[in-house]
């Protein structure tokens, strides 16, 4: 499914070739793939990347400042994300989380659990309106629990960008970008945030600060990859 979805968005997009900054993304991208290989192979999981096409492209949407990564490999960056990375390291900040996402199957976790959210709330309201439509009474009940059910995906989500910062810094590091940079990418992301940014606990992400401290927490380690790697 994702690499038809993949191959759509590229025939709908321009998809930006030849450039310094096209040729950046799958030189960086390149280097990810290889210590996310050799990442495997240390814990003795050498084929679990077996099924994996990698793809690293760059998309002309200036106003987009994102990246993503599918499951198999497939990546694209927007062109609004690169002046906020700035170099070739800070395209792999984003590079080695976005891989992260899709090999801890993110995805298709999230994926499962709206789909157990959206069932389970669909049960609750035949079992309180019995099938004939909802009464105000368990209409707020249901609005209620669709409240608490978003919070946990929202929570379920911010575990997600978590993992995916402290593995992505450890790819980094075992690529040869140097981790210290991290942080500093996400102080130049929080300074382009536009508005006052939503509390934590209604965010999929977590707070620019709270990132910033746990890529410092994670760093000893990377620092050990990145050592290894020079």
């Amino acid at each position: 499914m994702s690499y038809d979805q993949y191959e759509e968005v590229k025939k709908e997009s321009q998809v930006i070739e030849g450039t310094d900054q096209s040729r950046m993304v799958k030189r960086v991208g390149t280097r990810i793939q290889r210590a996310v290989e050799q990442y495997f192979q240390e814990q003795g999981q050498s084929d679990y990347l077996a099924d994996y096409r990698w793809e690293f492209n760059l998309i002309k949407e200036d106003e987009t400042v994102n990246a993503w990564c599918m499951p198999g490999g497939k990546v694209a960056f927007y062109t609004g994300i690169m002046p906020i990375c700035k170099d070739e390291t800070g395209v792999a900040v984003v590079m080695g989380h976005e891989i992260a996402h899709a090999i801890a199957n993110h995805g298709s976790e999230r994926m499962s659990q709206q789909y157990a959210a959206s069932t389970g709330l669909s049960l609750a309201s035949v079992l309180l309106t019995g099938g004939s439509g909802p009464t105000p009474s368990s209409e707020m009940i249901l609005r209620a629990a669709g409240a608490g059910t978003s919070m946990g995906i929202l929570a379920f989500s911010r575990k997600h960008e978590s993992e995916a910062d402290k593995l992505g810094l450890y790819f980094m590091a075992m690529a040869g970008y140097d981790p210290q940079e991290a942080p500093k990418f996400w102080e130049r992301m929080a300074a382009n945030s536009s508005g006052k940014a939503p509390p934590e606990f209604m965010s999929t992400h977590p707070s620019h600060d709270t990132r910033i401290s746990d890529l410092n927490a994670n760093m000893p380690k990377a620092l050990a990859y990145y050592n290894k790697s020079k």
